[in-house]
């Protein structure tokens, strides 16, 4: 897929999913099956705010979670989230991203 393309399929990705979902995360698949569609998210790898500046470094996603969401076009849709974790090389601590600081955050 070219550049062009993917600007393209993550502008209208952005106008089925909920506000400022492409602002944390990648639309990695979608799959249409008998139910309606899932589509997948993957947060991206970039530190959160509160943790800039301290050395981190990513340990993967914390376990998958499923969430129902509106219909598209008459569609079922679902949404697969996998959220991201950091770890603090010098504690061994494990810190994500605080989504109730997301929401409340100005926008």
């Amino acid at each position: 897929m070219s550049e062009e393309q993917s600007e393209t399929f993550k502008t209208l990705a952005g106008y089925f999913l909920p506000a400022g979902t492409l602002d944390y995360f990648d639309l990695v698949r979608v799959l249409k099956d008998k139910e309606g569609l899932v589509l997948f998210l993957e947060e991206r790898n970039e530190l959160p705010e509160e943790f800039t500046g301290q050395q981190y470094h990513s340990k993967g996603f914390l376990p998958e979670v499923r969430v129902q969401d509106f219909p598209i076009r008459d569609q079922k849709a679902e949404l697969s989230i996998k959220r991201r974790r950091w770890e603090d090389p010098g504690t061994g601590v494990i810190v994500s991203r605080d989504w109730d600081l997301v929401m409340k955050a100005p926008g």
